[in-house]
């Protein structure tokens, strides 16, 4: 085991941020083509049952109908990916998109409970899930990744500030 240890070791898997990074670049992979899917009113009509039932998205096809539904969800969805692509090079543009997503996962993963045929009942109901509610429960580790890397562009802007007021505090000197 101390081999394979050691092999990991040099690889580079274990370079500084390198989870992070290519956990970023999956959420920005995975809202880019979410995104696009959901400017498809096909996969809107798909998600009907989903979304009606959802306790914090229920509203949006009653008010803004199936085409209006698609364009916030699809631009929502393309917004927050920009945003964590951007935090490569601007945290605080990355706190919004990974606050974005967590809104987004929070939404789509609270759908759960409530909407029919989540539960197979021919396996005795909950816990037993169906394919309704394994597709729900993806959005669980999503929420975890964006909680994940909103905690990280948060430190990494406090550390920055600190870092800047330190400068910014060191005594002045005159020039000779």
């Amino acid at each position: 085991m101390n081999y394979v240890i050691n092999i990991l070791d040099r690889s580079g898997l274990l370079k500084r941020d390198l989870d992070y990074h290519l956990l970023r670049a999956a959420m920005v992979i995975i809202f880019a083509w979410f995104g696009y899917d959901k400017w498809q009113v096909a996969e809107i009509r798909d998600l009907v049952p989903l979304i009606t039932h959802g306790p914090l998205i229920f509203w949006m096809i009653p008010v803004l109908g199936i085409k209006g539904t698609s364009v916030f969800l699809g631009t929502a969805e393309w917004t927050f990916g920009s945003l964590l692509l951007l935090g490569y090079w601007n945290k605080r543009l990355g706190i919004l998109g990974a606050l974005g997503s967590c809104f987004s996962f929070i939404a789509t993963f609270t759908i759960m409970p409530f909407v029919p045929g989540a539960w197979d009942a021919a396996a005795g109901g909950f816990p037993a899930m169906t394919t309704v509610s394994a597709f729900l429960l993806k959005d669980l580790v999503l929420l975890v990744v964006s909680v994940y890397l909103l905690k990280q562009d948060i430190v990494r802007v406090i550390e920055a500030r600190s870092s800047s007021d330190q400068q910014n505090t060191l005594p002045f000197r005159r020039a000779a």
